[in-house]
């Protein structure tokens, strides 16, 4: 599995932007995923997670509300649009794929097998 994260930039605060992950697998719809990021100097952080089918989600509090994860299997692409966006958003953000355990979605970046090369986010306030 091949994942290519695209759609981060610069951007005020309070400001949107829209992430994209573009998979390369056939078994797409099969595969549960997920949004992480990581700040400079920080520990890689879960954002979203969202089911193979897309009917189950699970936010992070620091974002729930504000961020919304999506995808769309015959695009193969997975999707979150930022709003309100925060300094404290700032960060790189990486598509993750789980591939073993299709019947849950994890917050643990442990259970996730596949990453993307990551996509920078920075937020001016």
């Amino acid at each position: 599995v091949q994942l290519q994260a695209s759609g981060g930039g610069l951007v005020q605060a309070g400001g949107s932007l829209r992430l994209s992950c573009a998979a390369s697998t056939r078994t797409f719809s099969s595969v549960n995923m997920a949004w992480f990021r990581q700040a400079q100097g920080r520990e890689r952080e879960f954002v979203p997670a969202i089911s193979r089918y897309g009917s189950s989600t699970f936010y992070a509090d620091s974002v729930r509300g504000r961020f919304t994860i999506s995808r769309d299997n015959a695009k193969k692409t997975m999707y979150l649009q930022m709003n309100s966006l925060k300094s404290e958003d700032t960060a790189v953000y990486y598509c993750a794929a789980d591939i073993l355990r299709p019947l849950t979605i994890s917050s643990s970046p442990r259970e996730y097998d596949y990453w993307g090369q990551g996509t920078q986010v920075t937020v001016s306030s």
